[in-house]
């Protein structure tokens, strides 16, 4: 590629990211949109194959889609917030039992000084902030009626997301086409292979890990409130967001099940064993059928890596970049990658004269 090409090519990537900068206040419908319908695109191609034309798949499709949001509006959001009510009502027995019997336990088992955690500064704290209301959803109202300008702005992006996912869907596989017509023929081959990673790599991810964190959720909420774990579900649903990192949904769900169970059953040993149960039969689950099935070894994305892109994209572009976090690090772990290989070929790794692997190894014998 002439150096004048390579310098306008940086030149238009850092004016679309300068854009892209500005405008993320409003990307965040189209990010969703775009996400449904790369998620969706798949089922739609299926359906064509069975005879079924693009626009009825994407019907059947996107009505599927729309069922499973009903259901989950319907049914588990008014249990959701019915738990979040009662964590609320438990809140303050919690702090109670944590200053008068967890910290002494604890105070007398390491032998620290009396009055070491400032326990009381922190409850004094967290009561008054509680105290400042006892209605939830009137609180997170007032919140978000406080501008009607700001309400009417998120109730048009709510309502955007449904066009936007379904002309995508729907034109899929005409973007694509059209956007592989506009990389240089000379390139074409490179380009082509070095997106067809990076589908596989986020198709793994934004299909399996995702049936994967309902997977768990679903598990691990049946299963502590089958234990009687009076905020199971609550739990359990945290928990399976929090498996978008490895691990690190069993260590939120165990930590605070056990908490909570503590809490409720005493010293009983036989609900806490039952808790901890629940969470190892999910990991044998995960590891063993969920992920081997559903995502295999094609992400690759360690978990640090996961943690510091869902921080990075956080604090540089709020939620949009939250959403954008994990797709733009496995793409650029795809690069990266192609980056490596043309490294390890190069005079800069092997020097002048590399030896070859064979006779390498022949020396060594």
């Amino acid at each position: 590629m002439p150096v004048s090409s390579r310098w306008l090519w940086i030149a238009a990537v850092l004016v679309l990211g300068g854009f892209l900068y500005v405008l993320h206040p409003i990307l965040s419908p189209f990010l969703i949109g775009i996400l449904i319908a790369y998620i969706g695109d798949p089922l739609v191609d299926r359906l064509e194959r069975l005879k079924l034309s693009r626009t009825w798949g994407v019907i059947v499709v996107f009505s599927l889609f729309t069922l499973l949001m009903a259901l989950a509006l319907l049914v588990l959001v008014p249990m959701l917030g019915k738990q979040l009510v009662r964590l609320y009502e438990l809140l303050p027995q919690m702090l109670d039992w944590v200053q008068n019997q967890a910290l002494p336990w604890i105070q007398v088992k390491l032998g620290l000084n009396e009055g070491f955690w400032r326990f009381d500064q922190l409850k004094k704290a967290l009561s008054g902030h509680l105290g400042q209301t006892t209605d939830i959803a009137g609180l997170i109202l007032s919140q978000v009626t406080a501008s009607s300008l700001a309400l009417m702005a998120w109730v048009a992006n709510l309502l955007l997301i449904p066009v936007v996912s379904f002309y995508l869907m729907r034109d899929w596989d005409l973007l694509v086409g059209k956007l592989r017509g506009l990389v240089p023929r000379d390139n074409e081959g490179v380009v082509v292979k070095l997106v067809g990673e990076c589908h596989e790599v986020l198709g793994a991810f934004l299909r399996g890990q995702l049936l994967v964190m309902l997977a768990l959720g679903a598990m691990y909420a049946v299963g502590l409130m089958a234990i009687g774990l009076e905020l199971g579900l609550l739990i359990g649903v945290l928990a399976g967001l929090a498996s978008i990192v490895p691990y690190l949904g069993v260590v939120v769900g165990i930590g605070s099940a056990l908490l909570a169970g503590v809490f409720q059953f005493g010293g009983d040993p036989y609900p806490l064993l039952a808790i901890a149960g629940v969470f190892v039969v999910g990991q044998l689950l995960e590891g063993m059928l969920l992920t081997p099935l559903l995502v295999g070894d094609r992400i690759g994305l360690h978990p640090v890596a996961v943690i510091f892109a869902i921080m990075a994209g956080g604090q540089l572009f709020g939620f949009t970049g939250i959403l954008v976090a994990l797709p733009v690090a496995a793409v650029i772990m795809v690069l990266l990658r192609h980056v490596h290989g043309l490294y390890k070929q190069s005079e800069a790794y092997a020097g002048q004269s590399p030896v070859p692997a064979k006779n390498s190894r022949k020396a060594r014998s």
